[in-house]
């Protein structure tokens, strides 16, 4: 099983809300690591297609989306977490600190964490 640290593009099965269905798509590990009392989870939030409506929250990967290891500018959706076996991931790219730090502060104001 590889080990992504926060920051990883990850390729995982995302969970939908709406529906009893698992899709393929890029995501951004948010944990420090992996987590849980195997070290087998990851947290991420869902990475989506910026030609998708955008949200309030989402951090935008829309010009060197390439060297972040994406097909096609995106959009880092903040609000959609999800706890993901690490070894379902597959390795992406890279976030840079800058904007790991955006996604980072959004996600901690939503979860009212310090």
């Amino acid at each position: 099983m590889p080990g992504f640290e926060q920051g990883a593009i990850v390729r995982v099965p995302f969970p939908y809300t709406d529906r009893d269905t698992r899709q393929f798509r890029p995501a951004l590990v948010i944990s420090d690591g992996p987590v849980g009392p195997e070290k087998n989870l990851l947290w991420v939030t869902m990475i989506t297609s910026a030609a998708n409506r955008r949200w309030d929250d989402d951090v935008a990967l829309t010009e060197d989306f390439q060297r972040c290891g994406l097909p096609v500018p995106s959009l880092v959706r903040t609000a959609k977490i999800a706890t993901i076996d690490a070894s379902a991931a597959s390795p992406l790219g890279l976030l840079d600190p800058d904007r790991l730090g955006r996604v980072t502060a959004r996600v901690r104001e939503k979860l009212a964490l310090a």
